[in-house]
């Protein structure tokens, strides 16, 4: 995998693939059954907790008044679902000393 782009289920895939020595569609098919895990957690608690990588929780955003940046128009932004990611101490703690070399 390279740095500068998006990680994609393919690139997860075929990273596991060449750690563990799995097919390729096996792979794949643990990428898209971990996401659909993710995703139906979400859908049934709104809540998803991972040990050791951080917590997804499904909020309720309520609708409101934004404004186009271009035309200044103002629109009704309708209430809807979002989804937040929280990383745990240890992802956060990661990622400040790998900045740091």
């Amino acid at each position: 995998m390279t740095l500068n782009k998006n990680i994609t289920r393919d690139d997860i895939a075929e990273s596991i693939n060449s750690e563990f020595g799995l097919s390729k569609k096996d792979c794949l098919d643990l990428v898209h059954d971990i996401v659909e895990i993710i995703v139906k957690g979400l859908e049934n608690n709104n809540i998803v907790k991972i040990h050791n990588f951080g917590t997804f929780k499904l909020k309720r955003k309520n609708s409101r008044i934004g404004r186009n940046p271009k035309t200044k128009e103002e629109i009704m932004i309708t209430e809807r679902n979002v989804i937040t990611f929280k990383p745990s101490k240890r992802v956060l703690e990661f990622i400040n000393n790998s900045n740091n070399e």
